[in-house]
């Protein structure tokens, strides 16, 4: 990809760009001002390099500028000359005004970004002052414009990039946590391969935040497929329930020129995806990385789903992950294969129980109708929104090699980060050659038949078949507190059964 500027660098340059305005607005809504005028400085170096390239075709820059006036097709998107960077950086006055005005622009020659960049006034004011003066976006766009954006300079998902770390350097304002909307690259990247797009494919996203995971998978079809575009495209679906992740998303198809179908509402609640009768649309690859251990879906909700999507059991109220799984599942076509990721308590809660347990029931389910393909345990440290591992559970419904599961444990193979973890590229390598070739590696990787995960009562962490050196067992508190919110639930149910028998008995207190 050229000489991409480094997570490092990127970080520092956006603290120095959140500073340059501190003071003037609450932290929580740098990214307000910061996010739309990098998605600009983004817009202008890829179509300058578009204007390059055509240069070079049309005998002379001047030619295609005349070109382009006539007609805007030869390029992907037009950038008019007020919303160019070299003009926006000419204003000494009225920069506020301008900057809006030019977002305004861009937004009339361009639709499909009507209503992303465009909603930021950057001359608003309160209580009769300006939110922000025209000196500190002066400032802020002298060090914006430092470095290049073009496709060669920078990681594809910069826009989520730079959100994640300015919600994640301000998180206690914005009431977020970063793992909600944004998916390690390196996780990203590995997903794509596992997930090996191929041509004329649909894939979605039922909650894709930035947009990370479908825009990886893009990019390895384009890296697999040469001769693309010639061939069928691929064909994206997102949901997203926050407006200012959708709006980065959207930005992010936008840059990449991915045509996907984006819908901004609550998938679990209402999908934006249905078939004319009203259920839900399927898709040969479906890919997300929902909220883990979510805890907002109340039991009516499953039972009551429209989209007949919890035949295998009802999650509990304290972690909706395998709701999530069902809802993908419901969402695969036959055929199709779906990868999520998820803490990994999902793959082990439940397990161990005395009696039954919802998880472990639904989880058993996938298991004896075949349905479950591979586990990747991930290093821990490498989430946004937690430092314990997090799994890969991937579900195929063709599977190659039948009545096996292969369960990898990549727990060790990372770098030390600040102040995250990371997969080498090398890792990333090895994790999806083991899985792409079905290979048993020592301390790595295991095939396991059904029946020895039914001896262990449907576990599928894979550190209970593949042990490393110096693995700790503890289960993590986050997944204690899943198990006791469930035991607490389970108990509220008792009582209330028990309470109905005395009542008919005539013995109600």
């Amino acid at each position: 990809m050229g000489n991409e500027l480094d997570v490092k660098t990127i970080e520092t340059w956006l603290w120095e760009a959140a500073c340059k305005i501190r003071g003037e607005i609450d932290a929580p809504k740098y990214k307000d001002y910061i996010l739309p005028l990098l998605f600009l400085k983004r817009l202008f170096d890829v179509f300058e390099d578009k204007i390059i390239k055509l240069s070079e075709d049309y005998g002379g820059r001047g030619v295609v500028e005349e070109l382009l006036k006539g007609d805007h097709s030869l390029v992907r998107f037009y950038m008019p000359e007020k919303a160019r960077w070299n003009s926006i950086t000419m204003q000494t006055t009225g920069v506020g005004e301008y900057l809006t005005d030019a977002v305004r622009t861009i937004s009339r020659e361009n639709p499909k970004i009507q209503g992303v960049v465009d909603i930021v006034d950057f001359n608003e004011t309160a209580a009769g002052q300006r939110i922000i003066s025209d000196d500190k976006l002066r400032t802020l766009t002298d060090v914006l414009g430092r470095y290049r954006l073009g496709l060669r300079d920078v990681e594809p998902d910069i826009i989520g990039r730079a959100y994640e770390y300015l919600l994640r350097k301000f998180a206690e304002g914005s009431g977020q946590s970063a793992g909600e909307f944004y998916t390690p690259r390196e996780v990203a990247v590995l997903m794509s391969y596992i997930l090996d797009p191929e041509p004329d494919k649909e894939i979605y996203d039922p909650c894709c935040g930035s947009g990370g995971l479908l825009i990886k998978c893009y990019l390895r079809f384009r890296e697999k497929y040469d001769e693309y575009p010639s061939i069928a495209p691929l064909r994206f679906y997102w949901q997203e329930i926050l407006p200012a992740t959708f709006e980065m998303a959207k930005m992010n198809a936008f840059i990449h020129d991915i045509e996907a179908e984006i819908a901004l509402g609550d998938t679990m609640m209402r999908s934006a995806f249905l078939n004319p009768g009203g259920s839900l649309r399927d898709f040969d690859i479906v890919t997300a990385n929902p909220m883990w251990n979510q805890k907002s879906f109340a039991q009516d909700m499953y039972g009551n789903d429209p989209y007949n999507r919890f035949n295998s059991g009802y999650p509990p109220s304290s972690s909706a992950d395998w709701g999530w799984i069902q809802h993908m599942f419901t969402s695969l076509k036959d055929g199709g294969k779906m990868a999520v990721v998820l803490d990994t308590g999902a793959v082990s809660r439940g397990s161990g129980n005395v009696g039954r347990n919802r998880e472990c029931d639904i989880r058993k389910e996938f298991v004896e109708d075949d349905l479950v393909e591979a586990v990747i345990l991930m290093p821990e440290n490498l989430f946004y929104n937690t430092t314990e591992h997090g799994i890969i559970l991937v579900i195929n419904k063709d599977k190659r090699e039948k009545e096996e599961m292969l369960l990898i444990n990549a727990s060790g193979l990372f770098a030390k980060g600040r102040p995250k973890n990371y997969l080498p590229d090398e890792s990333i390598k090895q994790i999806s050659e083991i899985y792409l070739n079905w290979n048993e590696v020592e301390g790595i990787s295991k095939i396991v038949t059904r029946e020895e995960v039914a001896k262990n009562n449907y576990n599928l962490s894979p550190s209970r078949y593949v042990t490393q050196d110096g693995e700790d067992d503890t289960l993590p508190l986050e997944d204690a507190v899943v198990l006791l919110n469930e035991a607490e639930e389970a108990r509220r149910l008792a009582d209330g059964e028990l309470d109905g028998i005395l009542e008919k008995m005539g013995l109600a207190v």
